[in-house]
């Protein structure tokens, strides 16, 4: 959310309530070039409300979500981790934009610094760098780029808490911008480049979690009602395998990007709206089948067979082929957790803003 925004710490609380586990707070491209001082005394102020409301809760560590900010450049960030000061535990991390091989070592050399002099008790720092430009998305340019990235991520491993896609600055290159009902796999140049990321960093023995790209739009409840029109989505998964109907438009297309995100082994989604948290959570929650399987292929792998039926009756699993994947939907079951075997993430989404049979 924007750091210029007065009701920062109210909002962060109110969606603390909702379920909200990470917030941003941006001083980068969501605020004007003249906005940046006003913006720097705002977080300070955000950050001192709500380190004050911690101190009066029961659990302070849990009362509130994951705190990052996302800072313009690696001058700034060192400015913030001085200006700070105390308030520097209130962050989890923060958010690197525009970040290359020529940027990535000042960012993270300035976290690695606070957290090689913090105090015995003070949390750590992380880094979270986004990955949105040219050179970056360039073809001539491209895998140099993220080798580079990828080798100067690998110096700096223990605070590199995930990989993110700037989808939007990419696009904004070519001059796109996809519509509500459109994913962002469907914008040639953009889909290419995202599918060398998850092959750079996505890859099992390198550990990165990679994140999904801002969707832009959220519903307009009144277009919405006039507009009533449902997208079918295929839900091969469960006992009693059905089609799941969601609303078209910004909610359809949200549901429909995340599912591809999912599908290609992206973990999270950065959210602009209230109204897409919920629908993100949902649907990476695991479903039953999905993690039945997975206990029964890591149960498994003792050498004792390599292959064997689902208890759904529906596939094969395959030991060694399968694994990692299994081990994948046990570590998002923990995280997201696990769906009823009757259930579909449909299921979780709220009644006033989706239906589904």
């Amino acid at each position: 959310m924007p750091a210029t925004r007065t009701s920062v710490a109210e909002d962060i609380l109110k969606l603390r309530a909702e379920g909200l586990v990470t917030v941003i707070i941006d001083l980068e491209d969501a605020i004007g070039d003249g906005e940046v001082c006003f913006a720097e005394e705002s977080v300070i102020r955000h950050l001192s409300f709500l380190s004050a409301y911690a101190d009066n809760e029961p659990d302070p560590v849990n009362s509130l979500p994951l705190i990052f900010i996302r800072v313009r450049n690696p001058e700034q960030l060192q400015q913030l981790i001085f200006r700070l000061g105390p308030l520097i535990t209130m962050l989890t991390g923060f958010v690197f934009p525009k970040f290359t091989a020529e940027n990535g070592a000042d960012f993270f050399e300035a976290v690695a610094d606070y957290n090689s002099s913090r105090g015995y008790d003070a949390p750590v720092l992380y880094g979270m760098p986004i990955l949105e430009s040219a050179p970056i998305i360039y073809r001539e340019s491209r895998l140099d780029s993220l080798l580079a990235i990828r080798d100067l991520l690998g110096d700096y491993r223990d605070y590199v808490l995930n990989v993110r896609i700037g989808a939007t600055d990419f696009s904004s290159l070519f001059g796109l911008r996809r519509s509500p009902d459109i994913s962002i796999y469907e914008l040639a140049p953009v889909r290419d480049c995202i599918s060398d990321m998850i092959n750079v960093f996505g890859r099992v023995e390198d550990g990165y979690v990679i994140s999904g790209p801002v969707w832009e739009y959220f519903g307009n409840r009144a277009r919405r009602s006039l507009r009533p029109q449902l997208s079918s989505f295929d839900e091969s998964f469960g006992r009693q395998p059905r089609e799941v109907s969601l609303y078209s438009g910004a909610a359809g297309g949200l549901i429909r990007e995340v599912k591809l995100d999912k599908e290609n082994g992206i973990v999270g989604k950065t959210i602009i709206h209230p109204s897409q948290l919920r629908p993100v959570q949902a649907i990476y929650s695991v479903m039953h089948e999905e993690y039945v399987d997975a206990l029964g292929i890591i149960g498994s792998n003792d050498g004792s067979r390599g292959v064997f039926k689902s208890e759904y009756f529906n596939k094969m699993n395959e030991i060694k082929p399968h694994l990692n994947w299994a081990k994948r939907i046990v570590q998002r079951s923990q995280v997201y957790g696990v769906l009823h075997e009757e259930q579909h993430f449909a299921c979780l989404l709220p009644e006033n803003e989706y239906s589904h049979v």
